[in-house]
């Protein structure tokens, strides 16, 4: 992944609470100095509003237009002001007049009351909160890590906590409003595991205000969250792909999802790694070799690109069957457009269809405890929101 310009770690909502990073995220973490949530969040840059003009080309002078305001910066205006050499630029964006700016502590300084008021097996949220913060343009577009220390999955045979928390995010420039959505930290081998719940979204225009609630239904989601993906990964263990049985190998697998070809290498080079046999592989240790590759290889930016690949990514350990379904149809259109002039598929491609099949017809048959549990998930997520 692009690195950020800036990033800072953060442990506990304030200096009121004694919190420490949990040992396997200090281990993975390269820096000595750790903050509150409640100070990195002062510390991130803020927008306000200021005028905008045109220039006359014929006359030179500025005239001054009512209908966009530039987003800004105050503090680098004052820096620019006193002619600050270093200073950086204090624009962000210049939006239409419905634009409504939304500042970091408008959205987290609530999240701070909800985390001292909730509380995880008789421990406020505010002592058990670690995570990262992100800058990328200038400070204009953020993404960050929260999570809870305790507020865990432990698979059965490993002592490395699957860690619960949320990423959240938003920007200035209008692309992107503040999202939120569930997320997983594996200490095991610091994949991340994201989009775990549907992404809740709040606009740049309209009223911005009341995020409380908005918070405690997110944080609510996320328990839930929890106590179900458990038992997807275990269901995900007894579901294996039989490479002898299918006509691609591993990277192809990925590649027939969609990775491109350096983030399948990967991929398939963790899932090898981690495979209890390298030649029947588990849908959560492909999934795993998934994440491994867009937590540590991925070329791009946080954003859509990754959003899509993540999603992929998560239909291996929550969706096989359709996973495999997808599969088979890109192989499918790959053989149709090797079809000879009489537009008959070969005989060797007619085979390995039937092969992809089959597969897919075992998955099938197991296919119904993952969309239970995915229905009675959401259905838990409904009630959750009323």
């Amino acid at each position: 992944m692009k690195s950020p310009e800036t990033s800072t770690v953060f442990a506990g909502v304030d200096a009121r609470t004694d919190t420490d990073l949990p040992e396997w995220y200090e281990a993975r973490q390269d820096t000595d100095e750790v903050t509150t949530f409640a100070e990195a969040i002062r510390e991130l840059p803020r927008a306000t509003e200021t005028k905008v003009g045109y220039e006359n080309p014929y006359t030179g002078e500025w005239v001054e237009t009512e209908r966009f305001n530039a987003v800004v910066e105050p503090n680098r205006l004052i820096d620019q002001a006193n002619a600050d050499a270093d200073a950086e630029t204090p624009l962000f964006n210049i939006p239409t007049d419905s634009y409504a700016i939304i500042n970091p502590t408008d959205v987290y300084g609530e999240l701070e009351d909800v985390l001292r008021a909730e509380t995880y097996e008789d421990t406020p949220l505010s002592e058990l909160v670690f995570g990262e913060i992100r800058q990328y343009r200038g400070g204009g577009e953020i993404h960050m890590d929260i999570m809870f220390d305790g507020l865990s999955v432990i698979l059965p045979g490993r002592n490395d906590p699957i860690t619960m928390g949320v990423t959240s995010g938003y920007d200035f420039f209008g692309n992107n409003a503040v999202y939120v959505e569930g997320f997983a930290r594996d200490s095991y081998c610091a994949n991340s595991i994201r989009s775990l719940t549907d992404r809740e979204v709040v606009k740049h225009v309209g009223d911005v205000d009341g995020f409380g609630p908005w918070w405690e239904s997110v944080l609510e989601q996320l328990e839930l969250v929890a106590d179900d993906l458990l038992g997807f990964i275990t269901d995900a263990q007894d579901i294996t792909l039989s490479l002898p049985d299918v006509p691609f190998d591993l990277e192809g697998f990925y590649e027939l999802l969609g990775f491109p070809e350096y983030l399948a290498q990967q991929a398939a080079s963790d899932a090898r790694a981690n495979a209890a046999d390298p030649f029947e592989i588990d849908m959560w240790t492909l999934h795993s070799g998934a994440t491994y590759a867009l937590t540590h290889f991925f070329r791009g930016k946080e954003g859509d690109a990754l959003d899509g690949y993540v999603r992929t990514a998560n239909d291996i350990l929550f969706n096989p069957d359709g996973t495999l379904e997808r599969v088979e149809r890109e192989y499918e259109q790959q053989a149709e457009a090797e079809t000879d002039g009489d537009g008959q598929t070969g005989l060797e491609s007619q085979v390995a269809l039937a092969q992809i099949e089959q597969v897919s017809d075992s998955v099938r048959e197991k296919a119904e405890t993952f969309e239970e549990r995915e229905a009675e998930l959401r259905e838990r997520f409904a009630e959750a929101a009323d």
